[in-house]
């Protein structure tokens, strides 16, 4: 863990790291939009969540600087991200996510039942059949960022990164859960996952 008080520190950081996972945590005053703007200037694989996408949202106008990340918003954020409504992006999750990655590039992973994976608008959308409602608690999507950013360091691309990660956080939700999902905690999903990445 490494506290940061002036952006500038940033730099010898990021130079030490292979991925950067930014967004849980991050808030959306003036500090946290030099952080981001910091961290989209790099080149390293990055997966883009939580207040790091409410600021791109408001950033939606602008010429961007990246565009090679996972992002992973929840409907709510894909809304803001699409200047559009929950009712909308629900009514449509397909499209929402073809839109977002056709607006955005990268790859964009849409949070929710049934999530899904747009790669490209040559490739397929992939859709996550696991998972549960347990899964809406606090803080389960920082575990599937991390869960991706942890697969993008050992070198899966973008698009693999996504899609194992997906479903290796709805299996680890899924066994975690089978005494029961009320109560579920993000914290739950660790041993589960654990066990997994090693399986042989």
């Amino acid at each position: 863990m490494h506290g940061v008080e002036r952006v500038v520190e940033l730099e010898s950081l990021l130079s030490a790291k292979p991925v950067v996972v930014i967004g849980p945590g991050l808030g959306q005053d003036d500090w946290s939009k030099l952080f981001l703007n910091q961290v989209l200037a790099t080149d390293l694989p990055l997966v883009v969540d939580a207040d790091a996408l409410n600021l791109l949202a408001e950033m939606a106008g602008e010429s961007l600087p990246r565009g090679q990340w996972v992002m992973t918003p929840h409907p709510g954020e894909a809304a803001r991200l699409l200047n559009s409504s929950v009712p909308e992006v629900q009514a449509d999750r397909f499209a929402a996510v073809r839109a977002l990655q056709n607006k955005f590039g990268g790859v964009v992973l849409l949070k929710g039942k049934g999530t899904l994976v747009a790669a490209s608008a040559e490739t397929p959308v992939l859709l996550c059949t696991g998972g549960n409602p347990g899964m809406a608690s606090g803080g389960m999507g920082d575990v599937l960022s991390g869960v991706v950013g942890g697969l993008l360091a050992q070198g899966f691309d973008y698009a693999e990164a996504a899609s194992v990660g997906a479903v290796l956080h709805a299996e680890a939700a899924d066994r975690a859960a089978q005494d029961g999902e009320r109560g579920l905690l993000a914290t739950d999903l660790l041993p589960h996952l654990r066990s997994l990445v090693n399986a042989g």
